[in-house]
C-alpha cells in the first residue's frame, strides 16, 4: 500500500510539472509588469498570484514583490490577484507597469456560497438551519470523511460498526439505529456534485478533492430528487479549471497513520478542461486479535476521481464525473463491552455458558483493545460509478440533467459473537448493488419577485446477495442454544458448521416530481410553498436453505436444530404513493436579520423486509414483511443574524412529529439477519440548535451547540431489552422512552489564531488552533435498556503550523488529545446470552501534515 501511494505520488508530480510547462506557453506579444504590495504598510508580497482573467496565463511575484507576464493580450486586459491571508482583487492593467495594493482579509466574515436551493447564494440568505464546512477546513481539521465531520456538526450522528452497517442521521432521525437492514431507505440524501447516494456504505468513503460540505436539516424534499424527510449532505467536489493547477498533501503519525493526496487539473484546450484526484489512506489497528496475532479495525483505502469540463459555449456546461473507491480493511471486531443477566434461567446466562466451556476473556476492559476472535475478519468495500451533468442556460434560469449509475460491493466475513469460542464461526453477508438515477429539473427567475425550481427524478436499485450470504454455527453452538436441560443438546457434532445459505434480492422503483417557488411579496416578506408526489416500489425474493451438522432423521434433534436455523422462503412486493409539501414563510428585518419559519410533511418510503423474518410457533410472520412509510410532521422556526461585519449568529427550534417510525429490532432467533424492521406508532424529536462564528484580526472563534430530545410517543409493541430476554413477555410497552442515538447536549467550539511570520525564508501566517466536540449520554438500544447506555464524553483536537504565501503549509496535529476512552456504539450479540460488544472510539492520534498546491 504505502509503495503504492509513492509511485502515484510520484507520477503525479512529473504530470503536473508537463501541464504546467505546456499550459503556460503565451503567445510572445507584449510584457506586463508590476509589483504588489500589503495596501496598509506598502511590504511587497511574495508569492502572490497573479492571472489574466479567461487566460491560462499568469504569474506569481519574486521576493521583492515584482511580476512579470508575457502575452499575447492588447491592452487593457483584467488580471485576477489572489494571496494568503488578503482578499482575492481583480484589477484592469491599463499599462504596462501597475502596482496593485492589496487588502488583508480580516474586516469581515466573508459570505459562504451554497448551492442548495439549485443557484448559488449566500448561506445566511437561505431560509433553511444549514452548516456548510469548506473543503480546507475539513482537510485542516482531519475531517477526512462523514465520520470524523460529525464532530465538527452536533447535529449529526454517524454510527458505523462496519461500512455496510452504517447509520447516518441528524437530529437523531434518518436511518435505523443499529445493524443495517437494506429493505428500506434512508432519511437523510447523500448527495455527491448531484448525484444521490443510495447505500449506507457510501457514507464510509473518503473525501476525494472536496470543495463544501453542506448539512441541510429538517426535510428538504421540494429541492432534491431522494426523499430527505431528515436533512440532507450536499457534498460539492473542485471542478476542473481551465487555470492549470495542483496541490499535494501528505500526513504521517502513529499508529502507521500515512494519508497522500493529491489533485492536477488545466485545460485540455479552449473548451475542455480535466481535474484527477487521488487519495490513499492506511492505518495500523487499533485492537489487537490474540487469536490470529494480526491487528484489527485498520485502515486500508483507495481513492480516485476524474473530472472532464466541457463548455461549447457560454450557456453550456457539461460535465463528466468517474470515480472509485476500494477499502480493504483487515476487518472489523469489537470486544465484549459488558455482560447482561437475563430473565432467562441461571444455566443460560452468559457466564453460567462460558463456565461451562472452560473459556474465558483474554481481557477484563475493553479498553485494553485485545480482541479474540477465532473467525478471520475482513470488510471488503468497494464503490464507484459514473455521471454526466448538463447545466443549459435557458432564459433567466438554468436546465439540469443529471444522469448516474453507481455501483456497490461488500464482501465481508466477521465473528458475530464477539468470543473465541466457535459459536457463529461464519458470517457473510455478501452484497452487490447497482443504481441508476436521473434527474431533471429547471432553476431560475419566472419574473422579477418570482423563482424557483421544478424537477423530476427516478431511481431504480437492484441490491443482492453475491451469490449468496452465509451464517455458520460451530460446536460451541449448541450451550449457547440450549433451551432446556435435556441431554440432547449435548449430541456429539449437532451444530458442528451447521448453517444457512441466503440468496435475496430487492429491486427498488422510485419516482418522484417536485416543486418549490420562492414569492417575494416585498423586500422583506419571502413566501416559499413547495409540493412533492412521490411513488415508491419494492420487489424481495428471499430464500434460505440449511445446510451441515449433524445428520439426522430423529425428530427431537430435528427440533433442536430448528432452534437455531430453519428453512424459510418468501416472495412479496409492496409500493405506496403520497403527496408531502411545505411552506416557508421568510422575514428579512434587514440585510443582517433573516427570520423564517416552516411547515413540512414528508414521508420516508414503504420498506420491506429482506434480511429473514421471525417465527411464531414455527410459522414465518409474513405480516412483518411490509413496513409502513415514515411520516414527518415538521415545525420550525429559525433566524439568522450578523452582530457585526465579522460575526454571525443563528439560532433554530424545531419539532418533529413522526407516525410510523421505521425502527430495526432484535431478536432472538440467530438466523434473522441482523434483525428486522418494525415500526412504531408514533415518535418525537425536538430541539434548539444555536451556532455562530465571529473573526477578529488574528483569532477565529466558532461554535455550535444543540438540545434534542427524542422519545417513543407510542411504541406498544416494542421487543424487550436485552436485559428482559427470557422473560413472560415477548414484546414490551415502550412508549416515554428515549430514542437511540440521541444526545440531549451535543456541541462544537473551536478557535483558530495566525500571526505573520517568515519559516525558512518563506512568508506567511503560523497558526494554531484547537476544537473541542462533547456530547452528553445516549441510549444504544433500540428498546430503552438501563444497561445499554452509553455516558457522555468530550473530545479535544488541535493543531499548529505555517501557511506559506507560495502555497506550501506544514503542521503538526492531534486528535483526542486527552486519550479519552469512550464507546461509539454498544451490540447485543445475536442470541441474546447476555453479552454485548462495544465499537470503540479512537485513542489519543497525532503526526504531522505537509501540503503544497499552485
Amino acid at each position: 500500500m504505502k509503495k503504492l501511494l509513492f509511485v502515484i505520488i510520484a507520477m503525479m508530480a512529473v504530470s503536473i510539472s508537463n501541464i504546467a510547462t505546456a499550459q503556460n506557453k503565451p503567445i510572445i506579444n507584449a510584457t506586463v509588469s508590476g509589483k504588489i504590495v500589503d495596501s496598509k504598510t506598502n511590504e511587497p508580497l511574495i508569492g502572490a498570484a497573479v492571472q489574466i482573467k479567461g487566460t491560462t496565463n499568469g504569474s506569481t511575484t519574486d521576493v521583492n514583490g515584482d511580476f512579470s507576464l508575457i502575452t499575447g493580450q492588447k491592452l487593457p486586459f483584467s488580471v485576477i490577484i489572489s494571496f494568503v491571508g488578503y482578499l482575492k482583487k481583480e484589477v484592469v492593467i491599463t499599462a504596462d507597469k501597475a502596482e496593485i495594493k492589496l487588502d488583508e482579509d480580516i474586516s469581515q466574515l466573508a459570505d459562504v456560497v451554497v448551492s442548495s436551493r439549485r443557484r448559488q447564494e449566500a448561506v445566511q440568505d437561505i431560509p433553511i438551519p444549514i452548516a456548510v464546512i469548506r473543503g480546507a477546513a475539513a482537510e485542516d481539521a482531519g475531517a477526512f470523511n462523514v465520520n470524523r465531520l460529525k464532530e465538527l456538526v452536533p447535529t449529526v450522528q454517524l454510527y458505523a460498526s462496519n461500512a455496510r452497517n452504517t447509520t447516518l442521521n441528524i437530529r437523531g432521525l434518518g436511518s435505523t439505529f443499529g445493524l443495517t437492514n437494506d429493505g428500506i431507505d434512508p432519511g437523510v440524501g447523500f448527495y455527491v456534485d448531484g448525484v444521490y447516494y443510495a447505500r449506507p456504505a457510501a457514507t464510509a468513503l473518503d473525501f476525494v478533492d472536496i470543495e463544501r460540505v453542506e448539512v441541510l436539516r429538517g426535510p428538504q424534499g421540494t429541492l432534491f430528487g431522494k426523499n430527505t424527510t431528515a436533512g440532507a449532505f450536499n457534498i460539492t467536489t473542485r471542478e476542473a479549471s481551465f487555470t492549470p493547477s495542483a496541490s499535494f498533501e501528505l500526513s504521517y503519525g502513529n499508529y502507521g497513520y500515512i494519508q497522500a493526496k493529491g489533485s492536477i487539473s488545466g485545460p485540455i484546450n479552449k473548451q475542455l478542461a480535466a481535474r484527477i484526484s487521488f487519495s490513499g489512506t492506511q492505518r495500523d489497528g487499533l485492537l489487537y486479535n490474540t487469536k490470529t496475532q494480526q491487528n484489527m479495525n485498520d485502515i486500508n483505502n483507495l481513492g480516485t476521481r476524474g473530472q472532464l469540463l466541457y463548455t461549447p459555449s457560454e450557456k453550456v456546461k457539461i460535465t463528466f464525473i468517474g470515480d472509485y473507491t476500494a477499502q480493504k480493511p483487515n476487518g472489523y471486531g469489537w470486544p465484549v463491552a459488558g455482560v447482561v443477566t437475563t430473565k432467562r434461567a441461571a444455566y443460560r446466562q452468559f457466564n453460567a455458558i462460558i463456565a461451562d466451556l472452560n473459556y474465558k476473556l483474554p481481557y477484563s476492559s475493553a479498553f485494553e483493545r485485545v480482541v479474540d476472535l477465532d473467525t478471520p475478519s475482513k470488510a471488503d468495500n468497494s464503490l464507484g460509478g459514473v455521471s454526466a451533468n448538463a447545466d443549459i442556460k435557458i432564459g433567466n434560469g438554468t436546465l439540469t440533467s443529471t444522469t448516474a449509475w453507481r455501483f456497490w460491493k461488500w464482501t465481508p466475513l466477521n465473528d458475530r459473537d464477539y468470543t473465541g469460542l466457535p459459536i457463529f464461526t461464519i458470517s457473510s453477508g455478501n452484497s452487490v448493488h447497482d443504481q441508476w438515477s436521473q434527474e431533471l429539473r429547471y432553476s431560475g427567475k419566472v419574473a422579477d419577485n418570482l423563482s424557483g425550481v421544478i424537477g423530476v427524478f427516478g431511481l431504480w436499485q437492484d441490491l443482492k446477495s453475491d451469490p449468496v450470504q452465509t451464517e455458520e454455527a460451530g460446536s460451541a453452538q449448541w450451550r449457547f442454544a440450549q433451551s432446556s436441560t435435556s441431554a440432547l443438546w449435548k449430541t456429539p457434532g449437532l451444530f458442528d458448521n451447521f448453517g444457512i445459505r441466503t440468496t435475496n434480492r430487492i429491486q427498488s422503483t422510485s419516482l418522484a416530481a417536485f416543486a418549490q417557488v420562492d414569492w417575494a411579496v416585498n423586500d422583506k416578506i419571502h413566501v416559499l410553498p413547495g409540493l412533492r408526489y412521490n411513488y415508491d416500489k419494492k420487489v424481495a425474493n428471499y430464500k434460505r436453505e440449511t445446510y451441515g451438522g449433524l445428520q439426522t432423521t430423529d425428530a427431537a434433534l430435528l427440533a433442536l436444530k430448528n432452534a437455531v436455523y430453519t428453512n424459510q422462503a418468501f416472495d412479496t412486493d409492496v409500493s405506496e404513493s403520497n403527496v408531502s409539501g411545505q411552506l416557508t414563510l421568510q422575514y428579512k428585518a434587514s440585510k443582517n436579520v433573516n427570520a423564517y419559519g416552516t411547515y413540512a410533511i414528508s414521508y420516508k418510503p414503504v420498506g420491506i423486509n429482506i434480511g429473514g423474518l421471525p417465527t411464531a410457533n414455527g410459522q414465518v410472520l409474513i405480516d412483518l414483511a411490509k413496513v409502513k412509510p415514515e411520516g414527518v410532521t415538521h415545525y420550525e422556526l429559525g433566524v439568522k443574524t450578523r452582530p457585526t461585519a465579522n460575526s454571525f449568529l443563528n439560532v433554530v427550534v424545531f419539532n418533529d412529529d413522526i407516525k410510523d417510525y421505521q425502527t430495526q429490532v432484535q431478536t432472538p432467533e440467530p438466523g434473522v439477519n441482523r434483525g428486522y424492521l418494525a415500526n412504531a406508532e408514533k415518535v418525537r424529536v425536538r430541539g434548539v440548535e444555536v451556532e455562530g462564528n465571529v473573526r477578529l484580526t488574528h483569532f477565529t472563534f466558532n461554535g455550535s451547540i444543540a438540545y434534542t430530545d427524542g422519545k417513543y410517543v407510542s411504541f406498544t409493541n416494542a421487543p424487550v431489552p436485552l436485559e428482559e430476554v427470557g422473560g413472560t413477555q415477548a414484546f414490551k410497552d415502550v412508549s416515554g422512552g428515549e430514542l437511540p442515538g440521541i444526545s440531549k447536549w451535543t456541541g462544537s467550539f473551536g478557535a483558530e489564531a495566525t500571526t505573520k511570520g517568515v519559516f525558512f525564508g518563506l512568508k506567511g501566517n503560523y497558526f494554531v488552533a484547537a476544537d473541542i466536540y462533547f456530547r452528553s449520554k445516549f441510549s444504544s438500544s433500540p428498546s430503552p435498556s438501563q444497561y445499554l447506555n452509553i455516558e457522555g464524553y468530550s473530545l479535544l483536537n488541535g493543531r499548529f503550523g505555517f501557511r506559506a504565501s507560495n502555497g506550501i503549509s506544514i503542521y503538526v496535529w492531534g486528535r483526542n488529545l486527552a486519550n479519552t476512552d469512550y464507546y461509539e456504539q454498544l451490540l447485543a450479540a445475536p442470541g441474546s446470552a447476555g453479552q454485548y460488544a462495544g465499537i470503540l472510539g479512537d485513542p489519543r492520534t497525532y503526526g504531522v501534515t505537509m501540503r503544497y498546491s499552485f
